[in-house]
């Protein structure tokens, strides 16, 4: 690893977390010496800067067993598995596993495979299927009859603003679920649902009694055009090391129809048409991000650490597995799903046909390398079935909030600092004098009512 010296002080570049480290140089406490001896003098301080190195990297295996340990353990009591059930499953005998989690004890590679292995068998759900991302075309320009009809929604909550994207000239919005108009017939009408809009329409979802097979399949009584659907396979128990594909990718231990890969560190400029690069941890992009089908993968855990703060083993999902799909084959993929419910099928039949990880093996064409072991448990080894589940969440202020956060709220209490000193109300005038418009009275109202409220219960 690169250093140079600076100011008395090691810096250090971690090439997996993009990050600056420094550490102090510890200096031999010896007198000098009585005569001129600069060779010796260099010497010394070759050893003790040696033996400093030596000493910080037995502590750093030190911590990186203790954390590792640690983690695990928060994993294991997270899904309720006893330490007697993990070791018996891991063919080890209790008291050795009690002794690594109560003693901190190293623990070797391949005993922390087996332990890995154990606790996914163990858990009732290692991986689970969302949707999020999901954007339908519908051939009609009744809006009204898509969100009272096809949505289900009271149209009377809906805000309505006079802009759009794609083309589209006009937004209905109820939170995060948009839906959007255009006066050119040929354009129809957009519902568009990004990852928290897709959260919230569950919970609509959940309040009718409806799945997201009922939905789609009256999406497609209307003709409707699936344009992008993102399927998020998310790993609940850390099965993918991101960056370790990563390194496969460029030790071209991939197999893949796709002919490019891209890979970015934690906190690395990933695409502008990512929302929250910056949080997203290692990542990869399998396939052109401008075809009809590529796989993004990136460290979840870390994208809640850093946007809420989460500890990394407190995460619920420590990876994520994303399917973007457009046009024909978002349509294709929601057609299968809505016909035989079977989210396994579906999620795995498109990764497997295009993409899988190998083990190189000298001497044997690139065909016949075998599976890795960690992606042959992620394609269905040893491990309960995929489910396609929901997690819905209801609409919240959060943008609206950070919004005031950091653009309003400092020169708001600016000016509250200077009414209060100067003896003047010129922030109490403006608020008492300003008056809400249709769409802040919708908000309000969106706020103050149920889930059930909102909703329509039957079809018309």
């Amino acid at each position: 690893m690169p250093s140079r010296r600076l100011c008395g002080g090691v810096q250090r570049e971690s090439r997996r977390h993009g990050t600056v480290r420094w550490a102090r140089r510890s200096r031999a406490r010896t007198s000098e010496p009585p005569f001129s001896n600069r060779g010796v003098q260099i010497g010394q301080d070759r050893r003790t800067t040696q033996n400093f190195e030596q000493n910080q990297s037995e502590t750093e295996v030190k911590l990186q067993n203790r954390t590792w340990i640690t983690d695990f353990r928060a994993k294991r009591m997270q899904i309720g598995v006893s330490e007697q059930e993990l070791a018996l499953e891991a063919g080890l005998t209790p008291e050795y596993y009690r002794r690594l989690e109560q003693e901190n004890q190293s623990v070797p590679q391949k005993v922390r495979r087996r332990l890995k292995d154990a606790l996914i068998r163990l858990h009732p759900e290692p991986l689970t299927l969302l949707f999020d991302y999901v954007r339908i075309r519908f051939p009609t320009m009744d809006v009204k009859h898509i969100i009272e009809d096809v949505l289900r929604l009271k149209m009377k909550y809906l805000v309505q603003e006079p802009r759009g994207m794609y083309g589209y000239t006009s937004t209905y919005r109820i939170g995060d679920v948009m839906v959007l108009t255009s006066p050119l017939e040929e354009m129809g009408v957009l519902l568009e649902l990004r990852g928290k809009g897709c959260r919230q329409f569950e919970a609509y979802l959940d309040g009718q009694k409806r799945t997201w097979y009922e939905f789609f399949r009256k999406c497609m009584k209307e003709k409707a055009v699936f344009k992008r659907v993102d399927l998020a396979v998310n790993d609940l128990v850390g099965m993918l090391d991101i960056p370790l594909l990563i390194s496969k990718c460029r030790k071209e231990e991939c197999v893949s129809v796709f002919r490019s890969f891209r890979a970015f560190r934690s906190g690395g400029l990933v695409s502008r048409q990512e929302q929250d690069s910056a949080h997203m941890g290692a990542t990869l992009y399998i396939g052109s991000m401008q075809s009809d089908l590529y796989f993004c993968l990136y460290e979840k855990a870390y994208e809640q650490l850093v946007k809420n703060g989460t500890p990394l083993e407190q995460a619920d999902i420590q990876n994520r597995f994303e399917i973007r799909l457009k046009n024909e084959r978002a349509d294709n993929a929601v057609y299968d799903l809505v016909s035989n419910e079977n989210p396994e099928q579906t999620a795995f039949g498109i990764i497997n046909r295009y993409v899988r990880f190998v083990d190189k093996e000298s001497g044997k064409p690139r065909e016949e390398w075998p599976l890795n072991p960690m992606w042959e448990t992620f394609i269905g080894k040893h491990r309960n079935t995929l489910k396609l589940t929901t997690a819905p969440e209801p609409y919240t202020l959060e943008r609206t909030l950070n919004w005031f956060s950091h653009q309003v709220a400092p020169t708001a209490k600016m000016l509250m600092l200077i009414d209060e000193k100067c003896g003047t109300s010129h922030v109490k005038d403006i608020l008492d004098n300003t008056e809400l418009r249709d769409k802040h009275r919708k908000i309000i109202q969106q706020k103050m009512r149920t889930v059930n409220e909102m909703i329509q219960m039957e079809d018309n």
